[in-house]
């Protein structure tokens, strides 16, 4: 029955990614591997200073050139090879083609040292990157560290230990006690508790049985279970949400954008000025040599790169990503960190949001000739085919077999309970919607609590009260937005009005929507996007698949635990492992502190640049100064970003 809760899910959006860096973020980094040429360039650099004036001794400088270029091609073979591509590609003005011709000229006019340590600080940026993004993708692995390492798989009646990506769908793989279940799959024999909190972080255990679906990372309690591979590991849940959140910084925030076109127009123009400070001086100005201005023109070129923006931003936002991850918040992109800081007005579903969703049968309230016993086990039998948690509630409160063959011409309305024929009788189970929709008469409609009322043959039978406690985080999730200045905060569910009343009071939320069935959720929430306007954003935070549309209409769609539905992964922007809605304060003061550091770096470095391009031009910064101020800026830049990793 689906009357009072949504089923359990969270959300998420797939997205196509082309994200291009220097080193894969989907392989390991190896600080060692990348460190080796960097040693070799430093130690040729340095021997190549300390002698120098011996090396230009020698005849044309050979032993110069070869001490220096070789510096110079294990330094800068990346950006040189990148630069080419991306001529060939039609992208000429970027900053590898920058460093590639300020170190070209440095070269031609006898700088070699310089041309070298411009490279050579590039990739020391660059590796600096790399341990800030492999620092950021740990803290998203480690909250999602239940990858399983071996399968049981059986094979003509033995069972072999196997690693998970070997085995295929529809083979046959054995769960023990104690194991984590490696695949995605549907169970063939066995029942048994399973652990889910690794993937919702639910901790009570849920009852599994033949024909139901287990995921991947989940972990079996108490009985043996054989499940039937449904999907290959990469294909899991699990695998899926690691695969998006590590891409996640592929979904590129506006301020990103801005400064990929920002490049656009900055490159030209900083090239066709440096032509202009290299050739126009020395034809107007007297005593004025090409050699001086073209060494002035490379500074220009070096200190105008903008690889401390290009390296800082995209950084600066996956260590937004990472410090949620830490945080238990998986987010699906730069963007929605963006969207986070302007959002004003935060919607939560009820049931599995802000309470618990863990429901116990409380009262029950015979009528008409009826006992309780009688009540609860005509109730149990109505709901016997239903996977809904109050459904499980009253099967549990009964406690005992069901024998279901008495149970024929089974229906679910939606949004109000179950119909269906016990013993040859009409049974009625739900909410006061679906009596009044049969036409039931009852002397008692509204209950301050989750209801099932009951009927059968058309006559009333009585009521049973379902209790389900509020999150103990609850309270301080509204309280937390309050402070950080979210101006409302509104509840839609689809529970009675006596109920919503009563949550919304003990919370201190703003406003509240009842009694609404699925599609009336959209059109309650396309009402509060109307009021609030296009400058002020919207979140929703909801757990399951009929919160789905809402998710996917909202601003920022937030989704609580549940991994397993492939539906509601495919639909929220950020993801709630632990269940706790006092993470939604939590993603959006991590939003704004992201968003404040990123322009923090994009302020200081177009400072310092506009600062020493000034210098560089009238002669007072030297190559080198300027090499130290463009790395300066990438370290600092990059330092700044990674504090996003502390929130």
């Amino acid at each position: 029955m689906n009357t009072k809760l949504e089923s359990q899910g969270c959300c998420s959006c797939h997205h196509n990614h082309s994200h291009e860096h220097n080193h894969s973020h989907s392989e390991a980094f190896d600080l060692k591997k990348e460190l080796l040429p960097i040693l070799a360039v430093v130690l040729l650099l340095v021997i190549g200073l300390i002698f120098l004036e011996e090396l230009q001794a020698t005849p044309y400088s050979i032993g110069e050139y070869l001490v220096f270029i070789t510096a110079y091609l294990l330094s800068g073979w990346t950006v040189l090879t990148k630069a080419g591509r991306n001529i060939l590609r039609g992208r000429i003005f970027d900053e590898n083609f920058l460093m590639t011709i300020a170190t070209l000229g440095a070269i031609a006019i006898h700088e070699l040292p310089e041309a070298v340590g411009v490279m050579l600080f590039y990739q020391v940026g660059e590796l600096f990157q790399d341990l800030a993004v492999s620092r950021s993708r740990r803290s998203i692995q480690s909250l999602l560290e239940i990858r399983p390492d071996t399968a049981n798989l059986k094979v003509k009646g033995s069972v072999q230990q196997v690693r998970p990506e070997t085995v295929k769908i529809g083979d046959i793989i054995l769960v023990k006690p104690g194991e984590k279940i490696p695949l995605d799959g549907e169970i063939i024999e066995g029942n048994s508790q399973v652990d889910t909190s690794a993937l919702t972080g639910e901790p009570v255990p849920r009852s599994v049985k033949v024909g139901e679906t287990v995921l991947a990372g989940m972990i079996n309690k108490t009985g043996v279970l054989t499940v039937k591979v449904s999907k290959n590991f990469g294909e899991s849940s699990i695998a899926k949400i690691l695969n998006l959140v590590e891409n996640a910084s592929s979904k590129k925030a506006k301020t990103e954008k801005f400064i990929t076109r920002f490049a656009q127009y900055y490159t030209p123009v900083v090239v066709f000025l440096s032509l202009a400070v290299a050739l126009l001086p020395p034809l107007f100005i007297p005593g004025a040599t090409s050699e001086e201005w073209v060494y002035r023109a490379l500074i220009l070129l070096v200190i105008s790169c903008p690889c401390g923006l290009v390296i800082s931003i995209p950084l600066g936002y996956f260590g937004g990503i990472g410090g949620a991850a830490k945080n238990g918040i998986l987010v699906k992109g730069a963007t929605f960190l963006d969207t986070l800081t302007a959002v004003k007005t935060v919607v939560f579903d009820k049931t599995g949001t802000l309470t618990e969703g863990v429901f116990k049968v409380s009262e029950i309230v015979p009528k008409n000739g009826y006992n309780q016993r009688e009540l609860l086990a005509l109730a149990a039998l109505a709901e016997s085919h239903s996977n809904h948690p109050v459904a499980q509630s009253i099967r549990e409160a009964y406690g005992q077999e069901i024998d279901d063959k008495n149970v024929s011409d089974y229906q679910e309305i939606a949004g109000h309970g179950i119909k269906a024929k016990v013993n040859n009788q009409v049974v009625l189970a739900g909410n006061d919607r679906l009596l009044h929709r049969e036409n039931i008469n009852h002397d008692t409609c509204q209950v301050a609590g989750t209801v099932v009322h009951l009927a059968v043959d058309g006559n009333y039978c009585g009521y049973i009260m379902i209790a389900d406690e509020m999150k103990e985080d609850a309270n301080r999730a509204i309280s937390s937005l309050k402070k950080i200045g979210i101006e409302q905060t509104i509840m839609l569910t689809g529970d009675n009005k006596k109920v919503a009343q009563s949550v919304a009071e003990k919370l201190g939320l703003d406003r509240y929507f009842a009694e609404l069935l699925p599609e009336d959720k959209v059109d309650s929430f396309e009402e509060i996007l109307h009021k609030t306007g296009t400058k002020n954003k919207v979140a929703f935070v909801g757990d399951g698949i009929n919160d789905a549309p809402v998710i996917a209409r909202a601003d920022v769609g937030i989704a609580m635990g549940g991994l397993g539905s492939d539906a509601a992964i495919e639909t929220a922007d950020i993801v709630i492992m632990t269940d706790a809605p006092s993470k939604v304060a939590e993603a959006i003061k991590i939003g704004r502190k992201t968003h404040k550091i990123v322009w923090q770096n994009i302020g200081f470095a177009l400072g310092v640049k506009g600062l020493f391009i000034l210098l560089g031009m009238i002669g007072i910064a030297t190559l080198w100064e300027a090499v130290f101020a463009d790395v300066g800026v990438a370290l600092l830049a990059i330092l700044n970003a990674s504090r996003v990793l502390r929130t």
